[in-house]
């Protein structure tokens, strides 16, 4: 079955006095003033601003960020309903700072969350500038993804499908932007959630050949190569062949291509691509196992970072390497004390075949090297101890200084939230091995940075690269939150897009 892509509403600018405008619900900014909620809406005339004002004081609204209401239209509004969201102290002044845009996302996307049997939603928010306008329009649209391919009545769900921004003619750009990016979000969030018994590593390969063949996609020269399971043995690609060995669906190597004439800099992306994670011999236990189907949102976001960036038109080569395996148990799976040669040579003996990731990931990263590109960036559900760590929202980021810089720099501006850990020298040393060049598996203290350590060695010296850990981020099992919903999150899309705009000056 190929991947179902969930509709996000269609986006357009407004102008004007929101109260003037026709829609199911208009979703009204109120920040936080010395008496209360007051309306931060461009636009908004004074009499509808002081009917919002004296409704917010009514219900006890004071503008807090996280706040949401719903109330019947005042006097004066055309809209069927007003949502009154929080915003804290952000103001037409202020929204322009990195933590000011987030908080605007994120006040939209709770808006559009609470809001399901509506159709058309307007939003009047302080978004006088393209980076606003784009923030809103982000937040908003993720906040209104819903996941119903599998719903045998998906009509219940009854999503929004047009959404309506308050900004000028000056901020289409912005808005235009949010509907690429936002997109792709999606598309990685709809192979995080689909099931394991669809999404396997041929069919995950077809979906991206699939959805290349978008005309647009098409019209940039984007172009996808599937290496299969026998030209993956013939070549020597021991760590997808190993991990992928106890399925009868076997794995793929997926490479997506996209070079621009004018291209000064070559991004390689690097996803981890697990379709199902049962740990293989060494068995996970039941509890939650079910979410190991989220073990390839970093093949996900790689592949649909890759066709946002080329929609874009960012003068930025850009190759992703999608390393995709089913790791089960069965008579042929590989063994603890196994010995698997990596793409290029290097011997891993397996300790423990639940660190399965790291395997696929270097055959990949040995891959991509072949290319010489300007920086590598590999994206991976990969360890327990990131959650650990870091939490469930907080990516961590390894590798080279500059690199991980980059990385850092990029996610503050988009608001996905990474931090910047070490690759400590002595972390290598618990992968020694009697048998083979490394063991899989290292010590239990600091099992992220170790992880990283081991992805290390199959890097070469002098080359830019960044690890991103996100194996609590990608894949939200908690409440929703902000424009977050619950399942696939689409971490780090929007940060890999912002970084490569970064590196063509874009």
């Amino acid at each position: 079955m190929a991947t179902p892509s969930t509709q996000l509403p269609t986006i357009s600018r407004a102008s004007g006095d929101p109260a003037a405008l026709t829609a199911d619900a208009l979703v009204v900014a109120l920040r936080t003033g010395t008496d209360g909620g007051v309306p931060a809406a461009s636009g908004l005339a004074k009499k509808p601003a002081a009917a919002l004002t004296a409704a917010a004081d009514a219900v006890g609204h004071t503008g807090k960020a996280g706040s949401t209401v719903r109330i019947p239209s005042p006097t004066g509004f055309k809209a069927a309903s007003v949502v009154l969201v929080g915003i804290g102290d952000v103001d037409e002044h202020t929204s322009g700072s990195d933590a000011s845009l987030e908080a605007l996302r994120r006040a939209a996307g709770n808006a559009l969350r609470a809001l399901d049997s509506v159709d058309s939603v307007a939003l009047a928010f302080p978004a006088a500038e393209a980076d606003a306008a784009e923030a809103v329009a982000t937040g908003a649209l993720l906040g209104s993804y819903r996941y119903t391919a599998y719903l045998s009545d998906a009509a219940d769900k009854n999503p929004v499908t047009k959404l309506q921004v308050v900004a000028p003619a000056t901020a289409q750009s912005g808005l235009d932007r949010a509907a690429t990016v936002a997109r792709a979000a999606a598309d990685a969030r709809d192979l995080v959630n689909q099931p394991p018994l669809d999404l396997f590593p041929a069919s995950f390969a077809q979906t991206i050949v699939d959805q290349s063949a978008a005309a647009d996609l098409k019209k940039a020269k984007v172009r996808v190569e599937v290496l299969e399971e026998e030209t993956l043995r013939e070549r020597g690609f021991g760590g997808l062949i190993g991990v992928g060995s106890g399925s009868t669906r076997g794995p793929r190597l997926v490479k997506i291509s996209y070079a621009p004439k004018k291209a000064a800099t070559h991004l390689s992306l690097v996803g981890k691509g697990i379709t199902f994670d049962t740990g293989g011999i060494s068995l996970k236990p039941p509890a939650k196992m079910e979410e190991m189907k989220s073990d390839m949102a970093g093949a996900a976001a790689a592949a649909a970072s890759v066709f946002a960036i080329a929609r874009l038109g960012l003068p930025v080569r850009v190759t992703a390497w999608l390393a995709l395996a089913e790791n089960m148990p069965s008579g042929s799976a590989q063994r603890p004390a196994d010995v698997l040669r990596i793409y290029g040579g290097k011997t891993v003996e397996v300790t423990n075949t639940d660190a399965e990731g790291r395997l696929v990931l270097a055959d990949a990263l040995v891959a991509a090297q072949e290319e010489s590109p300007d920086l590598i960036v590999d994206i991976a559900t990969l360890t327990g101890a990131q959650v650990v760590a870091l939490g469930l929202r907080t990516t961590g980021v390894m590798g080279t200084d500059a690199a991980r810089n980059k990385l850092v720099l990029a996610a503050e501006a988009t608001g996905e939230q990474m931090w910047p850990m070490p690759i400590p020298e002595e972390m290598i040393r618990s992968f020694d091995s009697n048998t083979a060049d490394l063991t899989n598996a290292g010590g239990r203290a600091g099992g992220m940075l170790a992880a990283a350590a081991f992805l290390q060695e199959f890097v070469e010296d002098g080359v830019e690269w960044a690890h991103l850990d996100i194996a609590g981020p990608s894949y939200n099992a908690e409440g929703p939150h902000g424009y977050t919903v619950k399942g696939g999150t689409g971490v780090p899309v929007r940060t890999l897009v912002e970084l490569a705009g970064q590196l063509a000056g874009a």
